[in-house]
């Protein structure tokens, strides 16, 4: 079943839509991650423009961590405190990211810039993750232990505050330059920055596992809702249709990825999505080197 994509200008399978919603929502629900990281990729792998899959990520993200973000709030496991310093800088980021964004469109180079910033981003994560899980899984035959988080220079910054139900008490300015840099991704990327913000607050700032997702919800909910609202404004790139059909799959999806990710340890799950994450840099990486089929085309003036 064909669907016109007003924003994209194109026709998709709707189903084809919705069946990669669903395979995306069916990790995101197995590896506790936006997925953002994800769709964007896929989206351009079927034709869809780098300007409408970024946006429309972005908003798909929100929408699927809103629900994620209630259930979290209702457990007590947000640490508001920290989520409002955290969306702080990633509102100035996102901010910046746009404008970023919008330039880079204009100038004809955003298909580039968006690959490249994923072939990077993803190659560095995912290969720390594999690294990371390794280690773990080799720890763990050895019986050894480590602990959670070092005490780094950082942690004597000025400006500290109290996060209570972090039991942390430290300075702001490492959080909202986290929260800064993940807003800035958000917004070139159309991820919720998921997979990265939350080994940033296990390992950066300490933050108890417990709390851990349900602040990067906080965060990723506010940024994200922050940059949909933007790009529709400044590069009128969201397809609501588009994301409409994707919350469709991915919302099924989360429920049977959550029930298959309760049955892996901590560390081969992370080991597997640094798997995902490394084989969708290199897809990333191969189709920027390798030979377009059409060398020139002609397209309308911007």
């Amino acid at each position: 079943m064909l669907v016109y994509l007003p924003i994209a200008e194109m026709s998709v399978d709707a189903f084809l839509i919705v069946g990669i919603g669903l395979m995306v929502g069916l990790l995101s629900g197995m590896f506790g991650v936006g997925g953002g990281f994800l769709m964007t990729p896929l989206l351009i792998f079927i034709g869809v423009p780098s300007s409408v899959a970024v946006a429309t990520s972005a908003n798909q993200t929100m929408g699927a961590s809103v629900s994620g973000l209630i259930a979290h709030w209702r457990r007590g496991n947000v640490d508001a405190k920290m989520g409002g310093v955290l969306t702080a800088g990633g509102l100035v980021g996102s901010a910046f990211g746009v404008q970023v964004f919008a330039l880079v469109r204009q100038v004809g180079q955003l298909d580039l810039v968006v690959a490249a910033f994923y072939v990077v981003v993803l190659g560095i994560v995912g290969g720390l993750m594999v690294a990371e899980s390794a280690r773990a899984i080799l720890r763990r035959s050895k019986q050894m232990r480590r602990r959670l988080h070092e005490h780094f220079w950082m942690h004597g910054l000025p400006f500290k505050m109290r996060f209570r139900q972090s039991r942390l008490y430290i300075s702001v300015i490492p959080p909202l330059l986290i929260g800064l840099g993940v807003g800035f991704l958000s917004a070139i990327m159309g991820v919720g920055g998921g997979f990265i913000l939350v080994p940033a607050m296990i390992y950066l700032l300490g933050i108890p596992t417990g709390v851990v997702i349900g602040t990067s919800l906080f965060q990723v909910v506010f940024v994200t809702a922050a940059v949909t609202v933007m790009q529709a404004i400044s590069t009128q790139s969201v397809d609501v249709i588009l994301a409409l059909l994707l919350m469709a799959g991915a919302v099924a999806g989360a429920q049977f990825g959550a029930a298959l990710g309760a049955r892996l340890r901590g560390e081969e799950t992370r080991g597997l999505l640094g798997v995902l994450v490394l084989a969708v840099a290199i897809e990333l990486g191969v189709g920027l080197l390798r030979r377009p089929e059409n060398l020139y085309s002609l397209g309308p003036a911007l």
